[in-house]
């Protein structure tokens, strides 16, 4: 019984996993100076819940935990990354406060955060704008890092150098 048990829900994750398509872009990790600077940028708070989309190996949602005491939940199509960023937030000892899902970002429910976090190209923001504009509530804040959201006019754009020598633009916006 308890072998059938495990093979089931075997299956079931396989065949969920086998739903989500191949990723739109590889996995660029945003250096740790620049989630730093996305992070203090929002003006996260304990209060907070920080999605990021595309998270990769869960550096911004550990970062907003471990820092700020955020909660965070990345969202992330490649399920090896999920795994990762799940053993990362164990070393980091944030487990408790962060998850990752194995999820479409372009599909995710995103109505519990308060602040989003990307770093996508420009055609992935932009067709994110009808989640955003039905699902954010008043207060939220969107931080982009490298590239804008369609024609959206940012409430604060920060242009500066990274550790690696590189310049790095952030745009934020505050949803009304």
């Amino acid at each position: 019984m308890i072998r059938f048990a495990f093979v089931t829900l075997g299956l079931v994750a396989a065949l969920q996993i086998a739903r989500l398509r191949p990723p739109d872009v590889k996995f660029v990790g945003t250096p740790q100076n620049v989630v730093e600077a996305m992070l203090a940028l929002a003006k996260v708070t304990p209060a907070d819940v920080v999605y990021d989309l595309g998270s990769g190996d869960g550096r911004i949602p550990i970062a907003a935990a471990r820092r700020f005491g955020a909660r965070g939940v990345g969202i992330e199509i490649d399920p090896v990354l999920v795994r990762q960023s799940e053993e990362n937030a164990r070393k980091a000892g944030v487990d408790g406060l962060v998850r990752f899902v194995t999820e479409d970002l372009f599909r995710a429910d995103i109505r519990e955060a308060t602040v989003v976090t990307l770093f996508l190209l420009p055609w992935m923001n932009i067709d994110l704008i009808p989640r955003f504009q039905s699902q954010l509530r008043p207060g939220a804040r969107i931080v982009a890092h490298n590239y804008p959201i369609g024609d959206w006019e940012p409430d604060t754009v920060d242009t500066f150098t990274d550790s690696a020598g590189s310049t790095r633009t952030l745009f934020l916006w505050n949803i009304r």
